[in-house]
């Protein structure tokens, strides 16, 4: 007899997506029925849609160190990634046709390369070690002089892991090749300095820190040479044509900014409350794991391995106990395959499915915390019990 399902709801599963805070949606609202103007015309109501358009992208361009000028509005990261590597590739093809990406992208980014692989170009890709962290060694050799572009993201939306982008910056700068960084999950997170970063492009969502979806950026660095991908009526310097999502451009700013100023606090709380977890289940369930890096991890990520069960009949049974956790990432869940990201740090198949992702946030509470770990350890028990797979030693 199946168990009913609870009514309680705790949510684990910020990575994915954020739900928009009170004062973001209070902050838009009159971008909808009151101050609705088209941001490009030159009436009245026009004028002042493109007045809190720049607004916010002087809030962001203050965040990032840069020039409000190298700051692009889209609708998505994925679309901002797929420009970032489509626009550069055809922009800078006179120069060279090879591309590094590191094996442990987001599909948006491996799924841009591998159709610039039919287009021409040449894709090489890094290994990364078991805690998911790239190989520079790899990466310097792989280089060479048609490389025009490295892509590697700032942080892993699966397991956690934070890249020594820095340090790979300075490489691509040394030899005159752009550095491209998705930092979706970084952003609002961590200080993000362009300049220290060393990178020529950034994205970054909306979604992801409490904004609305439908509302992503670019940083493009002064004097990158980029072709656009979406042509039409030159918006945004004509490079990003559409008309432009003003609403969700102030939401995405306003986010930031209580990003921004709940910074420091946030992380420290975060990182308390990953730490408990991560401590507690590796003690308390045997035979559990930890992916991603120990210690340069996003301060909200908990990657969890467990022997002898299947990662989705655990989140499954967890979501019938009022916690909504995931597999992998929310773009690739539903396809039930061995998520990417492990496989390349050298976990196997069968093992890689036994993971799940718990994701904290801004509305994370101790006593959610507390409920996790009364209920994680028995739906564990309770799978390897009816696993048909091997359960000796468990």
């Amino acid at each position: 007899m199946k168990t009913k399902k609870t009514s309680k709801r705790i949510y684990l599963d910020y990575a994915a997506t954020t739900p928009v805070d009170k004062a973001v949606i209070t902050c838009m609202l009159p971008y909808f029925n009151k101050n609705y103007g088209n941001s490009s015309s030159i009436h009245s109501m026009g004028v002042e849609a493109n007045k809190a358009l720049e607004k916010s992208r002087n809030i962001v361009s203050k965040y990032l160190k840069c020039s409000p000028n190298e700051i692009y509005f889209t609708s998505s990261a994925t679309e901002s990634n797929n420009w970032a590597l489509k626009g550069i590739a055809f922009a800078n093809k006179a120069k060279g046709k090879r591309i590094i990406v590191s094996s442990i992208e987001h599909d948006c980014v491996l799924n841009s390369a591998k159709w610039l692989e039919s287009q021409g170009f040449e894709i090489k890709y890094i290994s990364v070690n078991k805690d998911g962290v790239v190989n520079i060694n790899e990466l310097k050799k792989l280089m060479n002089k048609d490389t025009i572009l490295v892509s590697v993201m700032h942080s892993n939306n699966e397991i956690g892991t934070i890249e020594p982008i820095e340090e790979i910056g300075r490489l691509c700068k040394e030899r005159g090749i752009l550095l491209h960084t998705d930092a979706s999950q970084s952003f609002g997170k961590m200080n993000l300095d362009v300049e220290k970063l060393n990178v020529d492009l950034l994205t970054a969502s909306s979604h992801k820190i409490y904004g609305p979806k439908g509302a992503a950026l670019l940083y493009v660095r002064k004097g990158v040479n980029i072709e656009p991908l979406i042509h039409g009526g030159g918006h945004e310097r004509g490079k990003r044509s559409s008309t432009v999502n003003v609403p969700a451009i102030v939401g995405f700013a306003k986010a930031l900014d209580i990003c921004i100023k709940e910074m420091k606090t946030e992380d420290k709380r975060l990182i308390k409350l990953r730490n408990k977890v991560i401590k507690t289940i590796l003690k308390k369930i045997p035979q559990s794991y930890l992916n991603g890096h120990p210690v340069k991890r996003l301060s909200n990520n908990i990657n969890l391995r467990f022997d002898f069960i299947e990662g989705e009949a655990l989140m499954m049974e967890l979501d019938d106990k009022g916690i909504e956790v995931s597999t992998a990432s929310a773009c690739s869940s539903p396809k039930l395959e061995s998520s990417h990201v492990l496989l390349a740090c050298g976990i196997e198949k069968k093992e890689a499915q036994g993971t799940i992702r718990i994701s904290l946030g801004r509305f994370t509470k101790d006593k959610d915390i507390e409920y996790l770990l009364e209920i994680l350890p028995k739906a564990v028990k309770k799978l390897r019990v009816i696993s048909p797979m091997n359960l000796k030693n468990c």
